[in-house]
């Protein structure tokens, strides 16, 4: 199998679907001026789609081990991508509600199964090289999703910025139709005698313990993440900075971090161990949240870099480990529920901070993440014993 040809594909899949994801975030205060909202409820654009996304993900899991992790892969990036282009036309805020809910259910075909496809495709060896390109790939399009709406704002409005970022999408997701390779079974390795030992479609409890760590990294992990990231523009545009939409959009160039560090997880944890090397990236995460409470923008921009650099490292490790350590017949199962936890985190989290960004300002918003944060890596910390010695 070509690990360059399943990598690009997924990329091209991940960019498009994570361009949709998020093209909002740019421009909630827009949405919030024209719709005479407050922080909080316009988050909601983003949060109805993430949230939706976790509650449909297990069940597209289940779907996909029926009639193939491509078909639904390629069901997803396509449906998706074209209700992106109806979302411009809603005629109210709940229109609008109800077609990201949607959008972000469609979307969970990918976000669900593609580490499972990748799995199945290229086995252990060279699975944590693939999840760090595919991850990179989703980064690359959440920036370029951002940054599109938030230049088009200017120009286009709200409107024309959703409709351009679509358009781009459904190219991608063309792409990943015409290059994604049918699935391969997945096949049982020789190595673990614990899970061999098993019954047959059973997993062990202690299995199931040690892959609740990463599923709460990627839950408290990504909710940090999107509340601090939601709750920017607002900040950005408001005094003393007041930046234009495009200037503040700037921010999300802070993505091109994350997708380096996300291509390198994997490399920093073959060399450190899984546990040193999660640990290190939840602390450059709270280390870069820190620094966007300072005043002056140059800081506030160095921060948003070191916290997104920390933020998809710490989430390409975290998802590597459930993939890799989950048993074969339990590998779709496992990637669904990390998906699950992860979105709903999203929803949660980014709603949550930005209410708490409207009622108390940025300096509690960034104390409330950085709390997250901080319990993920005592998490990891607190469970290492539960793991094997090489994978600590």
């Amino acid at each position: 199998m070509n690990t360059r040809r399943v990598s690009t594909a997924v990329a091209a899949a991940g960019l498009s679907s994570f361009a949709l994801l998020y093209s909002p975030q740019p421009v909630l205060p827009q949405l919030a001026a024209a719709y005479g909202l407050d922080p909080g409820s316009a988050s909601l654009a983003i949060g109805v789609a993430t949230g939706s996304l976790a509650v449909a993900v297990l069940p597209l899991a289940w779907l996909a081990g029926k009639v193939g992790r491509r078909r639904v892969i390629l069901w997803s990036v396509l449906v998706s991508a074209l209700l992106g282009l109806l979302l411009p036309l809603a005629p109210s805020f709940p229109v609008l509600l109800v077609l990201r809910a949607a959008q972000g259910a469609a979307i969970a075909g990918f976000a669900g199964v593609a580490a499972a496809y990748l799995a199945d495709q290229l086995g252990a060896g060279r699975l944590a090289g693939a999840v760090g390109a595919m991850i990179a790939g989703n980064s690359v399009g959440g920036m370029l999703g951002r940054l599109g709406a938030g230049f088009a704002a200017g120009p286009l409005g709200w409107q024309g910025s959703q409709f351009a970022v679509a358009a781009v999408a459904l190219v991608c997701a063309l792409f990943a139709a015409a290059t994604l390779p049918a699935a391969l079974p997945a096949t049982l390795p020789a190595a673990r005698p614990a899970l061999a030992a098993a019954p047959p479609g059973r997993v062990p409890g202690r299995t199931w313990v040690v892959l609740g760590v990463p599923v709460a990294v990627g839950a408290l992990g990504m909710g940090a993440f999107v509340a601090v990231y939601n709750a920017a523009g607002f900040r950005l545009s408001a005094p003393p900075l007041s930046l234009s939409p495009a200037a503040a959009s700037l921010v999300f160039l802070s993505y091109a971090m994350g997708t380096m560090s996300s291509a390198a997880a994997g490399r920093l944890a073959s060399r450190l161990g899984r546990t040193p090397a999660l640990v290190t990236a939840l602390a450059v995460t709270v280390a870069g949240s820190a620094l966007t409470a300072h005043s002056s923008l140059v800081v506030i921009a160095l921060g948003f870099a070191v916290l997104t650099g920390g933020f998809f490292a710490a989430h390409a490790i975290a998802n590597t480990w459930v993939t890799a350590e989950a048993p074969p017949h339990a590998r779709g199962r496992a990637a669904g529920v990390y998906t699950l936890c992860y979105y709903l985190g999203s929803g949660a989290g980014g709603t949550t901070g930005a209410v708490v960004y409207g009622h108390a300002g940025w300096p509690w918003l960034i104390a409330l993440t950085s709390a997250w944060l901080l319990l993920a890596a005592s998490a990891v910390l607190a469970t290492r014993r539960l793991r094997r010695p090489a994978a600590a």
